[in-house]
């Protein structure tokens, strides 16, 4: 009777389930990434040093070509600017959802969501409608007296930066946004209690505080706008002021693989190149938790 008790206790008794080790949970990402990233990214690199010859050929080319090194130093400053004036008008639009009310808060969210929901290609073409000669822009110019004849703003180098800032606004914004938040406002009442005025407790207090979302935000709107094609392509023109993005574009549509991904690299090599500059300016770390985290 003991013995059998035992046996049917035994039986219902729940089995263990073999756990799972962390590295089996991470090989799908890791074989995703190599997959989808590594290995595409190994076979550029590989191209640029041996299509059509093996060797430095097509990066030789490409600095002894002075509409290449023209379009990289265009590329760099037109995303330099948008990214500035991306921190300004991010910081101040951050600040403003921090300390506004509850319900201008949830307005000026909405007003950055709704914008970055839509496809990026309809975001940019409308840009296009508002900037054209005969744009909503120039209208308005016009009605209020302004000037009597259209700007040219379409094609133009203002174009392209417009057109970057207005898409890369949101990807500042967030990481703003989340830095203010964790923020303790025991601190700016302190500063005063100790005698700071506002404008003192904002620069020796919370602004050092909010630099890593500053930090995380102005990386990101520089490393992306750096590769950005679409908006120079639709918003820019086809001269001398081309983006690096559009020559890519253009050479790989050649069949030049080669030189197309030499360009890519050095591209490539300049991202890296940032990245790892902030990363020496700015705790890694700081930037992580800015760009993802929250309360």
């Amino acid at each position: 009777m003991l013995e059998a008790r035992g046996h049917l206790v035994r039986q219902l008794r729940p089995r263990r389930v073999p756990q799972l080790t962390p590295v089996w949970l991470i090989l799908p990402a890791v074989a995703y990434l190599a997959l989808f990233f590594v290995w595409p990214l190994g076979v550029m690199v590989a191209k640029s040093f041996t299509d059509p010859h093996v060797g430095l050929g097509n990066y030789q080319r490409f600095f002894q070509t002075p509409a290449m090194t023209h379009s990289l130093w265009v590329t760099i400053k037109i995303t330099l600017v948008s990214t500035i004036v991306c921190a300004v008008l991010g910081y101040v639009y951050a600040y403003c959802m921090v300390h506004g009310r509850p319900a201008v808060r949830r307005a000026l969210l909405v007003l950055v969501a709704l914008p970055a929901a839509l496809n990026l290609l309809v975001r940019t073409f409308a840009l296009q409608v508002i900037l054209q000669d005969q744009g909503l822009v120039n209208r308005l110019l016009r009605d209020i007296g302004l000037t009597d004849h259209p700007l040219s703003l379409i094609r133009t180098p203002f174009a392209i930066g417009f057109g970057m800032v207005s898409l890369s606004l949101p990807f500042m914004i967030y990481p703003i946004y989340s830095a203010m938040r964790r923020i303790d406002p025991d601190l700016m009442f302190a500063a005063n209690s100790l005698g700071a005025g506002p404008s003192a407790a904002f620069r020796r207090v919370f602004l050092p505080l909010s630099m890593p979302g500053l930090a995380a935000g102005s990386l990101i709107v520089f490393v992306t706008g750096l590769g950005y094609y679409v908006v120079p392509q639709v918003l820019g023109n086809n001269g001398s002021d081309q983006f690096i993005s559009q020559h890519v574009a253009h050479y790989e549509n050649d069949g030049q693989w080669g030189f197309s991904a030499a360009i890519g690299v050095i591209l490539m090599a300049i991202a890296i190149g940032i990245i790892g500059l902030a990363a020496r300016v700015v705790r890694v770390g700081d930037i992580m938790r800015s760009s993802v985290g929250g309360q």
